[in-house]
């Protein structure tokens, strides 16, 4: 870090909604060549500060330096000129673009470079000369594809090394990175974690948004935390322990409740059982049994098969043989409505897209999975809606203005909350959890695991698929280990360890039926 001012300086931003304080004093600097964890829960303002700083949101008090400098960021054109830019967790590129239109998107007419000419803003610079810079910047990423290339083929990672290159073409001199791994492979994410050592040397200042606290303490030089809409401390690297950092983020230590002590029934019940389900794309079927009152955790790495998996069991994906039984009967969902309709759900991995309907309310979305219950008369009794949505509200301690607000508005963990309310509404008899705290902060993990072993003792079957493997150690009661869509083990709680699972994960034993 140089001497000197700090590079960014925000001073005391507040922020109000309607009804809510998102922002309250909120301070936070960053100097050149320096990597800031923002961290806090979800709903903390992590995201609205980050929003005040590109441009999106205007802060109804406080203040904003650069080099020392007053600056108002009173739209985002304006937060790019100086160097300010946002990559945020759901990446803003246009799948139908080739590589080189997405890096110069809104850019295309002209450049200072070229000419001071009036007449070069009005002319789009030539298509060759913008995949040549763009290549350029691809190679000061690491990205080893042509810029003609169509982002819709590109890899997750691929797509997260394109968000940085186009920042570089904006001559950013503040990047923020907003969970910049959250659907990465570990692979991608060393590539990432390399990437960010060479913006750091190149005196880039780099805001780094993270839950993953083994990412944080090997990134950050510091760490600032929010909670409940206000900064209530920083941390050098040294200080920046998981303990101190979970006791700042939540107010209290979370060491011994983390992970709900649980006892599994003495005796198994029959649950699903899944008998040699061909899954489309898969080289050969899939056979286990989960039981009731049990957690059966699916570990693998990504693209092994455990969401399609999960898919067709759903009815979301048609298997294309096998059978399966639901408490000792014949079980066959062809759509998810057949399997909603015998107690088996699906919380999706994208719970945002395939989840949720986001304008929609909290009540609107609690009962569209039962909507036809809910019917009097063929009215919409929205009194019970309101009912059933608050109960689960209150069960899973969501926070939200109340049943009316739109799911869009809440963090990340509280929409996760909504996902788990309207299943939860209905008596799962199977619930399937696919990554189920991805992108939550430890607080809300934490509520989401006890209310996870509650439905457990209460006798639900559940399904959780997870690329965490402290959560798959910490809550399975089992564990079906998964590699290149083959089912290769299914371990006993005795048998897990973290060495086991990752020689398994990779294809360190042969596939075995699963036992």
């Amino acid at each position: 870090m140089t001497e000197g001012p700090p590079l960014l300086e925000m001073r005391g931003i507040g922020k109000r909604f309607i009804g809510v304080t998102a922002l309250d004093g909120v301070s936070l600097s960053l100097h050149a060549g320096e990597v800031l964890a923002l961290m806090g829960e979800n709903g903390a303002g992590k995201s609205t500060l980050m929003k005040v700083l590109g441009g999106l949101h205007q802060p109804d008090s406080g203040e904003i330096r650069i080099d020392g400098q007053p600056v108002a960021l009173d739209s985002v054109a304006r937060a790019q000129e100086l160097g300010i830019a946002l990559i945020h967790q759901e990446l803003m590129l246009a799948p139908n673009l080739d590589i080189a239109a997405n890096l110069f998107l809104g850019r295309e007419w002209g450049s200072r470079e070229r000419s001071k000419r009036w007449a070069s803003y009005l002319t789009p610079l030539p298509k060759r000369q913008l995949r040549e810079r763009s290549q350029r910047l691809l190679e000061r990423v690491g990205l080893s594809v042509p810029a003609s290339t169509p982002v819709a083929r590109l890899t997750p990672g691929q797509r997260q090394l394109c968000e940085i290159a186009k920042a570089l073409g904006q001559n950013a001199r503040i990047l923020i990175m907003d969970e910049p791994t959250s659907s990465l492979t570990a692979g991608e994410s060393e590539q990432l974690f390399r990437i960010i050592a060479q913006l750091k040397a190149g005196q880039i200042g780099v805001i780094y948004i993270s839950h993953r606290m083994d990412e944080v303490r090997a990134l950050a030089d510091r760490v600032t935390v929010l909670r409940d809409a206000r900064h209530v401390g920083d941390l050098t690297r040294e200080q920046a322990t998981h303990e101190q950092i979970v006791s700042l983020m939540v107010g209290r230590q979370l060491s011994g409740q983390y992970f709900p002590d649980r006892a599994p029934p003495a005796e198994r019940e029959p649950g699903l059982d899944v008998e040699d389900l061909v899954v489309p794309g898969a080289p050969g079927g899939v056979s286990f049994q989960a039981y009731r009152g049990q957690i059966l955790g699916f570990a693998g790495l990504v693209g092994s098969g455990r969401t399609e998996l999960m898919q067709a069991i759903f009815g979301a994906t048609r298997p294309l043989s096998g059978s399966m039984r639901l408490g000792g009967a014949p079980f066959r969902a062809e759509t998810p409505r057949q399997a909603i309709r015998r107690g088996v759900f699906l919380a999706p991995e994208d719970r945002k897209s395939q989840g949720l309907v986001l304008p929609m309310s909290v009540a609107e979305n609690t009962s569209l999975p039962d909507i036809g219950s809910y019917a009097r008369l063929g009215w919409l009794d929205r009194k019970r809606e309101r009912r059933v949505a608050e109960q689960e509200m209150k069960r899973l301690n969501t926070k939200a203005t109340g049943p009316e607000q739109r799911v869009v508005s809440l963090s990340g963990g509280n929409q996760q909350k909504v996902v788990l309310g309207k299943w939860l509404a209905m008596s799962p008899r199977v619930l399937i959890l696919d990554e189920p705290t991805r992108g939550i902060d430890v607080g809300a993990k934490a509520e989401i695991y006890r209310h996870m072993a509650a439905l457990a003792e209460s006798g639900v079957c559940v399904l959780m698929v997870s690329s965490d493997m402290e959560e798959i150690l910490g809550m399975s009661d089992r564990v079906a280990v998964m590699h290149e869509r083959r089912l290769v083990r299914v371990l006993e709680r005795e048998e897990l360890s973290q060495q086991h699972l990752a020689h398994l994960m990779t294809g360190g034993a042969s596939v075995e039926a699963a036992r």
